[in-house]
């Protein structure tokens, strides 16, 4: 698939393909490398044929062999690897195999898209560490703890868990180490490494989860009988020193024999068992999240009628929800003040492990069914009649669906072949998975020719796809998967929805935006259509379960799919999972190519979820609409102090840079967020006002989403209940009733006495800290406008931004403020120094702006 035979002979290169990897001829070998100097040698994991050749050619004249100093020791060696390895030997050069490959820079599918935890995995709990301590991976999902902030390193072979800190124990200060253990391991051979650890008498505690299911491979069942009390009674029969139980359904266990521990105590737990000398075993009990889910839709388990979520007004963005859950159903929303969290509601499995984040935002609500739009089938017959047959002018095509696993791709996949296989068509589909049940990325190949025509590979050579459904654009633009694109003839069928990826989950970086990831789409393709799947979905069929047909009802429409309606149709239905959802996408992809007008109005009006959201207008519009909101926090008077604050600011900028609006761009969110903090009389405030403006009031927002005849629960922790304390020692959180709401519409009312005699709450440790933040921050305003120059102009824009970190409640909030003051003194100290020059263009005033800055 890199070039023609001709091509090859023409750049001086000579093909040979080894029949025999072992042992190698000797004859093959001398007649390789008669007539030339350099030989490239690929082959994948360690070097096999090339220690032969090299064997063979010992004491003959010179050859130059290069293997595994052009190509990683690991993982797959790709067409773009060896296209860059063969380019360098032709121009000169040493190939690098620091590079892997890469022609351009870039990230691969798989790095852009990393596997994590599914929603409400159990290990994004069990694989957590306390402070100071370390764990060894070994093989199951917990193995990807290592890139994650889990302090998890050196994995090993399924049976050998522990063995290297054997090894180590006696040459090392360190005292104890963890080491993670899965249930279906623990039953194929993990019992023995636990055995080694007691016959050693090193100090390590196996954390063994029990999930019932073997989750990496598919969720199939642990061999033989394996119940939570034949486990203790196992591993205290092994001499193991201690044993301690921890449970995310404590009651379950009643009858166990010894205490199970809410998983609350999982870190307190950790901490006992490290002080224990000799081998510990500490057992962590939840079912696989995905498993589970599983079960839910088979009807085997309950599903409970309960869901959380978020008010995005009062949400600040500090993120701490998705460092205590780790979960990917917590997703980013933007909104004008920022980069805020909702709750992904098709992927969320229930854990609620997110309502750990000091936060009050999260709103719990009881016999939650989410509204399913009910899709007229008879509108769907009648599109099916309407739509035009699309004008095909290919007989064969190589198709890409790239995506998140999970999602559906290999459903597409499978759909595709199905629907070739029924009309008469060669196919071959191609599943590029690995870690995809864990959300990574997936590309799937799919080659469709007539019967008759000459049989190709699976896979789909560099630069030779026809037709690529991209669900997910993080994946398209992956370098390995655009490496398959050309931008002469690829037709690309884009959603331009982009789902969080692992870092922001794990680091709080918010997604890459799809303007970016898109213009890399564009750049790889001849034409390109967007499409925003995701919303059409819901606003379809209440879920985003059928965006992926609906990327390829559309694609179809389009012309670039040899296969017939009615052979896609059967596939559906073959395939047997919501056939009609799936028929009717189908059809609405189609309409949506064709004539958008044709699509229902609910697909067309999209969906709503920020309650304040995302806009792209002049500053003087968002001082103006911050102004209005200020009035309606507390008054006037603080409306004009903010106005003033900013006219001081202009008027120093006009003077140094004019024509720029940086400085008040970073004065006018730093100061709105420290003049509208969110403390208790605006949290009451925000949950009950019926009307903000013109966004949707958060009771507008619960009614859109759920069907009538939920219960709401806050989730709240209280100054007066501040003496009880969680097990992280942070102030306890509790769950009060619908009941609260005309308690929280008086205490918003009571906002007018905000920092009068008559606030109750002004003695609070964080109401002092935000006072003492806007006091600072308007000492530095004055600073600035002072002493602001064209020298140091950039560090004044930097050091009114100091604010923009400072969010979340509470110990989060002290945290913050902390950090950020820091960075405070150091841009300070810069600030008389700094001479760096502006640029001689600088934004023009009334230009559109971003609602959230960079």
């Amino acid at each position: 698939g890199l070039a023609t035979d001709r091509q090859i002979a023409e750049a001086g290169i000579r093909l040979a393909k080894v029949g025999m990897t072992w042992p190698l001829s000797a004859a093959f070998v001398g007649e390789v490398c008669r007539d030339v100097d350099r030989v490239l040698v690929v082959e994948e994991k360690r070097a096999f044929l090339e220690t032969q050749m090299q064997s063979i050619l010992f004491g003959k004249p010179r050859v130059r062999l290069i293997g595994k100093d052009a190509f990683p020791a690991s993982g797959e060696i790709s067409a773009p690897m060896i296209k860059t390895a063969v380019s360098s030997l032709l121009n000169g050069a040493s190939p690098d195999p620091s590079r892997n490959g890469v022609e351009a820079p870039g990230k691969t599918a798989k790095e852009l898209r990393m596997p994590l935890y599914c929603a409400g995995c159990p290990h994004s709990v069990s694989t957590r560490v306390p402070d100071g301590s370390r764990a060894i991976a070994g093989i199951g999902c917990h193995y990807m703890a290592q890139w994650m902030d889990r302090d998890t390193y050196t994995p090993t072979q399924m049976g050998g868990e522990g063995a290297n800190w054997i090894g180590q124990a006696p040459f090392t200060d360190e005292g104890h180490v963890f080491v993670n253990l899965g249930d279906g391991t623990y039953f194929h051979s993990g019992i023995l490494a636990i055995r080694a650890a007691v016959a050693a008498g090193v100090n390590v505690t196996y954390k063994l989860l029990v999930n019932d299911a073997v989750a990496m491979t598919g969720g199939q069942p642990v061999d033989g009988p394996l119940s939570l009390a034949d486990i203790v009674a196992q591993v205290r029969g092994e001499g193991v020193r201690a044993i301690r139980v921890v449970s995310d359904s404590p009651r379950r266990h009643r009858g166990l024999g010894l205490p199970v521990r809410p998983r609350a105590e999982f870190d307190a737990v950790q901490q006992e068992l490290r002080e224990v000398e000799g081998c510990t075993v500490l057992i962590y009990e939840q079912t696989c999240a995905t498993e589970l889910r599983r079960r839910r839709k088979r009807g085997t388990v309950a599903d409970p009628v309960v869901r959380v979520v978020i008010n995005d007004a009062v949400c600040e963005g500090c993120g701490d929800c998705s460092v205590q859950s780790n979960c990917v159903a917590v997703a980013p929303l933007e909104t004008e003040f920022g980069t805020k969290r909702s709750i992904d509601q098709s992927t969320c499995n229930k854990d609620l492990s997110c309502l750990a984040g000091f936060c009050p935002s999260f709103v719990t609500v009881t016999g939650a069914r989410p509204k399913r739009m009910r899709v007229d089938m008879d509108d769907v017959h009648a599109l099916r009649r309407e739509l035009p047959a699309p004008h095909r002018a290919v007989e064969s095509a190589n198709i890409v669906v790239a995506g998140i696993g999970g999602t559906g791709i290999v459903t597409v996949s499978q759909l595709l072949g199905t629907a070739a296989h029924l009309d008469g068509l060669f196919v071959s589909t191609l599943d590029m998975t690995g870690l995809a049940q864990k959300g990574g990325a997936v590309v799937s190949h799919v080659r469709m020719s007539p019967a008759d025509a000459p049989h190709s590979p699976t896979r789909i050579p560099t630069a030779s796809t026809d037709l690529v459904i991209a669900a997910d654009l993080v994946t398209l633009a992956g370098q390995d998967t655009r490496a398959l694109l050309s931008p002469i003839h690829t037709v690309a069928v884009v959603n331009t929805h982009v789902a969080p990826t692992a870092e922001f989950v794990l680091n709080r970086e918010r997604p890459a935006s799809s303007a970016t990831l898109m213009r890399l789409a564009e750049n790889s393709t001849s034409k390109l259509d967007a499409v925003d799947a995701q919303a059409l979905a819901h606003g379809l069929f209440g879920t985003a379960a059928c965006a992926n047909v609906l990327l390829l009802g559309f694609a179809y429409q389009r012309g670039s799919i040899p296969v017939s309606i009615s052979a896609l149709e059967s596939a559906i239905a073959h395939n047997g999972v919501a056939v009609a959802d799936n028929l009717a996408a189908l059809h609405y992809g189609r309409a949506m190519a064709h004539d958008p007008a044709r699509m229902p109005a609910s697909a067309r009006g999209g969906r709503r979820e920020a309650m304040q959201p995302h806009r792209l207008d002049t500053l003087d519009d968002r001082i103006a609409r911050r102004r209005a909101f200020l009035v309606r926090y507390q008054d006037e008077a603080l409306a004009t102090r903010y106005e003033a604050l900013l006219d001081h600011v202009r008027d120093a900028e006009a003077k140094v840079s004019p024509g720029s609006e940086a400085l008040a761009a970073a004065v006018a969110d730093s100061a709105f967020s420290l003049y509208a903090v969110k403390d208790e009389y605006e949290v009451a405030r925000l949950f009950t006002e019926r009307a903000m403006g013109d966004h949707t009031a958060f009771a507008a927002k619960l009614e859109s989403q759920f069907e009538p005849g939920f219960r709401i629960k806050y989730n709240l922790a209280p100054p007066f209940l501040a003496y009880l304390r969680d097990p992280r020692g942070r102030p306890r959180k509790i769950a009060v009733g619908g009941w609260l709401t005309p308690v929280l519409r008086v205490l918003a009312w009571m906002r007018r006495w905000r920092g009068t005699a008559l606030d109750v709450f002004r003695f609070l440790p964080e109401r002092k800290l935000e006072r003492e933040l806007r006091i600072r921050f308007e000492a530095d305003v004055a600073t600035v406008v002072e002493s602001l120059t064209v020298d140091n102009y950039d560090t004044a824009v930097a050091l009114m931004r100091w604010p923009d970190s400072v969010k979340g409640f509470g110990p989060v909030k002290e945290t913050a403020a902390r950090e950020a003051g820091q960075r405070r003194r150091r841009l300070i100290d810069e600030l008389s120094n700094a001479v760096r020059p502006v640029p001689a263009v600088r934004r023009k005033p009334q230009t559109p702006i971003a609602a959230t800055a960079d």
